[in-house]
């Protein structure tokens, strides 16, 4: 095998959850080989480096292996190398941190005093 399709590529490798996650990350731009946007459906090769994005964090992979099946996580660093800066990872945390910090609870609309904190947090004029 000297190539793969690299949506299968980047859901075997554990970057998306499902490989239809994958494809629609294929598609809405946000996998990049070799510094070019990528489609589903090209043709991955050893050697190649993968730019993926996903909600938080964006992932650069560099291709060591090939594989159609789902591998385990402890046997991952056989088909990929990460290159993703430490940076990456903080801000990706920091994100989740912020996010559980102001998750509205209540459902529906929020109250005039829940308008009167975000408008504190983020400004009257967003």
């Amino acid at each position: 095998m000297d190539s793969i399709r690299l949506d299968k590529w980047l859901w075997a490798v554990r970057v998306y959850k499902s490989r239809s996650d994958a494809t629609e990350a294929c598609r809405g731009s946000a996998v990049r080989v070799n510094d070019s946007i990528a489609k589903p459906s090209a043709k991955l090769r050893i050697g190649d480096q993968v730019v993926a994005r996903t909600k938080t964090l964006t992932r650069t992979l560099s291709v060591l292996g090939l594989t159609e099946k789902r591998v385990g996580a402890a046997v991952v660093p056989e088909f990929a190398e990460d290159l993703t800066p430490k940076s990456e990872y903080e801000a990706a945390r920091e994100k989740r941190l912020n996010a559980r910090l102001f998750k509205h609870e209540g459902g529906g609309r929020p109250t005039k005093k829940d308008r009167r904190d975000i408008e504190k947090l983020i400004g009257p004029d967003y």
